[in-house]
């Protein structure tokens, strides 16, 4: 890794979360978020924890819970939603 600021990791973040994510996309975010420590917030939901895959499909929404399963694995997330 070449020496980045903070800042400019989350630029980069930002830049390549903004636009349709791949699987190595996913992996270099997250690679990137470790390194330097910085939350991903709304961008961690927008692919599997388990594999990196940004295939998540809704399954339900029960009282303030939001279930979602990856299409590649099979992982299964529960968020709260506000």
């Amino acid at each position: 890794m070449r020496n980045l600021t903070k800042a400019e990791v989350e630029e980069e973040i930002k830049k390549i979360g903004n636009s349709e994510l791949s699987q190595e996309q996913i992996k270099k975010i997250k690679k990137l978020a470790m390194h330097y420590t910085i939350k991903l917030g709304i961008l961690r939901k927008k692919f599997c924890g388990k594999c990196y895959s940004p295939r998540l499909k809704v399954k339900s929404i029960k009282r303030g819970i939001k279930t979602s399963e990856c299409e590649n694995c099979g992982n299964v997330v529960r968020w709260k939603i506000r």
